[in-house]
């Protein structure tokens, strides 16, 4: 017999903006990964290659300690210069 249950985790995202405090919560579109002939363990992978595509594992790591507004600086343009690798990357292999 399949069951067909939803697992939908509360997920929190950071807005672009910096006028919202970095403790609120922000409401974003659930992720929803239904379990079906696979099992539980797929939808359980399944999930977490959502989460990873999301950010959210990377949110919640950010958010756990205080990060000086130096190193943030310092870890945003770090950040930046991932995606820029990252881009090039990607528009390198292109045909």
């Amino acid at each position: 017999m399949t069951t067909s249950n939803p697992i939908t985790p509360s997920v929190t995202s950071t807005p672009t903006s910096s006028a919202i405090n970095p403790g609120d919560a922000v409401v974003c579109k659930p992720l929803e990964v239904s379990v079906g002939d696979k099992g539980i363990e797929r939808a359980i992978k399944n999930l977490k290659r959502k989460m990873a595509a999301e950010g959210v594992l990377r949110e919640l790591k950010r958010r756990r300690h205080y990060m000086k507004p130096s190193i943030k600086k310092r870890k945003k343009a770090s950040e930046a210069a991932r995606r820029r690798r990252k881009r090039t990357r990607t528009e390198g292999v292109a045909p």
